[in-house]
């Protein structure tokens, strides 16, 4: 049986401890699809066809990798795709008491589902969307924090 793995989230933006997380993870599964998920209800920095975009451009030579959007519950979408795995990144122990309970509920919903978690480097351990997004916003250079295959252009706001 194939094993494929669901790496879910907003990455608004996709950063360079996501890339990582991605990259360290291909050796262990035959297909992992980045599972962009969105909420119609929230306002989010960068579009969804944005971030898809982006996300292909940094895998567009890895043929395991593939990105897709999903509404709704990441069981669901483990369920459409087949999956028997859920990635997920650790940077602090209160992401594990986050992802532990996230992990545990999916596992009731879904018992056939696993969650595989991956630390992140440890230079990686200070950076996410949500600080990228204020760096971008108040006209900061985020290119540390975004992966070097991308545009920078495409992150600097028209003042």
């Amino acid at each position: 049986m194939e094993r494929v793995a669901i790496f879910p989230g907003s990455f608004d933006p996709f950063t360079v401890g996501h890339e990582s997380i991605v990259k360290r993870a291909i050796p262990l599964f035959d297909k992992i699809i980045i599972m962009i998920g969105f909420n119609s209800s929230k306002r989010s920095f960068f579009s969804v066809a944005k971030r898809e975009t982006w996300i292909n451009e940094v895998f567009k030579n890895e043929p395991k990798v593939t990105v897709q959007c999903h509404e709704g519950l990441t069981v669901d979408f483990c369920k459409q795709v087949n999956a028997q795995y859920i990635l997920r990144g650790l940077r602090t122990s209160a992401d594990f008491e986050f992802e532990r309970a996230i992990a545990q509920i999916n596992k009731k919903m879904l018992p056939k589902i696993e969650s595989v978690f991956l630390l992140t480097m440890p230079e990686h351990t200070p950076i996410n969307s949500t600080i990228v997004r204020d760096i971008i916003l108040h006209g900061g250079d985020p290119s540390m924090f975004l992966p070097s295959s991308l545009d920078m252009s495409e992150f600097k706001l028209e003042k």
